[in-house]
């Protein structure tokens, strides 16, 4: 392991030379550049060499920075036409580069050795600040792949520690992580108790108290206590796998502006290469003007070159969805950035969304002879295989002791309830449409909640009121959307009309609909998206693994990560991390700031290079100016970029 992690440091401090020994090269071939300059402005050449020695003498200093710098340039585009791509940047800066050198051989023209030089000494440092930026912007990305644990820790029968890999630790496993440790796998702590720093996860900076009983994920820093804990998942299951997939592959899925972009570049480069030889040598041959005219194609060659959009909008996009992951949003690709710039239309699931998912038993209605405790009894018994927070409040609700021995054939009925056998009894306990299903009828209840029926062999033996608590920032993000332009908040729901209404109310959403099966929340949102117009799009925000379908459906689906299902985060094309969801306005925001910076960035580099092509055509622009509408237009359009990344007033 330790063989392994030296390999890893040296391979990263390998690169880091390599970028330093660029950057020193760079400024050595500066350095040379201002000398050769100065003593040729100033006539030290003249003196020296006379005339016509002293343009030779220019040319031979001025082609030691050249090479200096633009040597791996050239090598790159010699290459590049070797397998039939010649068409790219480095392409065009060979071209007009040596061509400009190649104008020492035209006598009654200026020399162009020194923009020649410049040309290509500017050229790389926009390569070296394109560099700088999307290192920038990987930070708080590679900040992220630094949650990968090397090792868990097992003990061993004489109670040392052996350090096993995450991969080879089965499920069930009891795991010690010790204070500074990152937890390597999900799991439930058996012992001990802490502080979990989760703030490379979720971006929360206070630290989340855990203790004997409690879920813990991979990727949190233990900070305060030993504990143990009995992992639940395969290492290539838990949460940290799951986001470092993410991460890895958001870059694979891009935008459609960013695929026009590189669309555009395959197609514009060979278009301005052959309108500058069409210049040059039409321009030639109409008017003899051989040098004046190559001058111009020249010109035009380095003002063409496309770097400011191929470097810009894909580091504007990257810088974005980093910006993101600071606010512990995960967005799966730039095309699902681009997408949640467009949505207009935001849709909640409401447990565990919405509302906090913890669910506690207020009020016990027994009919037909049964007590508070013994209805209780039974529809814990019932509930006892499921691990919905329903279940897990009847279950928590119940005082006594439950003896799994005596439930069987216990079955889920999606969007209804559980049914089982319960000391030979049939028992069902489920919602008003189970009640409905199997033709029975309830007295009204006043009390506020989600309502649990319990039949005992097609009796109604009662029923049971479940409340859940609305999420603190709920209200919040609903009047955030609602300022972010967001022209409908809708709420789905399974739970029934008036608990609904009474949420709806509450958070001042537009719109609700209750008591829906699954497939009806497919139906709704299948709905509301043809109700969509011109590129307005819909978002669906949901945790539960029933709203995996509809996740898939919308335009753009989030899933609430850090206690949502696998299946919701697997169909999902953002995670909320914090499972807060305030943060889907700031995703949102993140999103609409990014399309903007990208959008400023085509609509400048594309009207800069447009006038200073006309200019260069007409003779009036000269090599100079078209360093600036090359490496000048490159940097404000990088420095842009950057912007992407700043999410503190979001």
């Amino acid at each position: 392991m330790a063989a392994a992690d030296s390999k890893k440091k040296k391979k990263k401090r390998k690169k880091k030379e390599s970028l330093e020994h660029k950057r020193n090269r760079i400024l050595v071939a500066l350095g040379i550049f201002a000398v050769v300059y100065a003593l040729d402005e100033l006539g030290a050449l003249a003196i020296a060499f006379g005339e016509p020695g002293n343009i030779y003498a220019s040319f031979v200093l001025f082609l030691v920075p050249f090479l200096i710098a633009g040597y791996d340039v050239l090598q790159k585009a010699f290459n590049n036409i070797r397998r039939g791509k010649a068409f790219d940047e480095s392409f065009l800066m060979a071209v007009a580069t040596i061509g400009a050198f190649a104008m020492v051989l035209f006598p009654d023209t200026d020399p162009h050795m020194a923009e020649g030089a410049a040309v290509m000494l500017f050229y790389q440092v926009g390569e070296l600040f394109q560099a700088y930026a999307v290192g920038k912007s990987r930070k708080s990305i590679s900040a992220m792949m630094d949650i990968a644990p090397d090792y868990a820790n097992v003990e061993q029968a004489d109670g040392t520690l052996e350090q096993v890999f995450p991969d080879d630790i089965a499920v069930g496993t009891v795991i010690v992580v010790k204070p500074g440790e990152r937890v390597p796998i999900d799991g439930v702590i058996v012992e001990g108790e802490t502080q979990l720093d989760t703030a490379a996860l979720t971006g929360e900076s206070v630290p989340r108290p855990a203790k004997t009983g409690d879920d813990i994920i991979s990727g949190c820093i233990n900070m305060t206590g030993l504990i143990h804990v009995r992992t639940t998942k395969p290492f290539g299951e838990s949460t940290v796998a799951r986001v470092l997939e993410l991460v890895e592959n958001a870059s694979e899925k891009k935008a459609r502006t960013e695929n026009f972009i590189t669309r555009f570049a395959r197609v514009y480069t060979p278009a301005v290469t052959g309108a500058a030889a069409v210049l040059a040598l039409g321009g030639g041959l109409v008017t003899g003007a051989w040098s004046d005219w190559i001058l111009r194609g020249l010109t035009f060659l380095v003002v063409s070159c496309p770097c400011a959009l191929v470097i810009s909008v894909p580091l504007s996009f990257f810088g974005g969805i980093g910006g993101a992951s600071k606010l512990g949003v995960l967005i799966k690709g730039s095309n699902y950035l681009e997408t949640l710039a467009d949505v207009d239309t935001v849709v909640f699931d409401k447990t565990g969304t919405l509302t906090n998912g913890t669910f506690s038993v207020v009020a016990v209605h027994p009919e037909a002879g049964y007590t508070e405790q013994s209805l209780l009894e039974v529809a814990a018994l019932a509930e006892s295989f499921s691990d919905h927070p329903i279940a897990q409040s009847v279950r928590a609700a119940f005082q006594g002791e439950l003896d799994p021995k005596r439930v069987s054939d216990s079955a889920n009925d999606a969007g209804h309830g559980v049914t089982a056998t319960i000391d030979g009894k049939h028992v069902a306990v489920g919602n008003a449409k189970m009640l409905a299903a199997a033709g029975a009828k309830a007295p009204n209840c006043e009390v506020a909640g989600t309502i649990l029926h319990v039949l005992v062999d097609g009796v109604y033996a009662g029923h049971i009121v479940i409340a859940d608590t609305v999420k603190a920032d709920a209200g919040q993000t609903v009047r955030d959307l609602h300022a972010a332009g967001i022209n409908r908040t809708v709420m789905l729901t399974g739970d029934r009309e008036e608990v609904a209404a009474s949420v709806a109310k509450q958070l001042g959403l537009d719109e609700f609909h209750a008591q829906l099966l699954p497939g009806d929340k497919v139906e709704r949102v299948e709905a509301l998206l043809a109700a969509e117009s011109g590129k307005g799009k819909l978002a669906f925000v949901g945790d539960g693994i029933n709203d995996a379908p509809v996740l898939t459906r919308a335009d753009v689906g989030i899933a609430m990560g850090a206690m949502g299902s696998d299946a919701a985060i697997e169909a999902a094309d953002v995670v909320l991390m914090d499972d807060k969801p305030s943060n889907i306005s700031r995703a949102i925001r993140v999103a609409r700031k990014t399309m903007s910076i990208v959008w400023q960035n085509i609509i400048f580099a594309l009207g800069i290079k447009l006038l200073i092509l006309v200019l260069a055509a007409l003779g009036i622009a000269n090599m100079w100016l078209a360093v600036f509408g090359d490496v000048g237009v490159a940097i404000i359009a990088i420095l842009n970029a950057m912007r992407a990344m700043g999410v503190k007033n979001l």
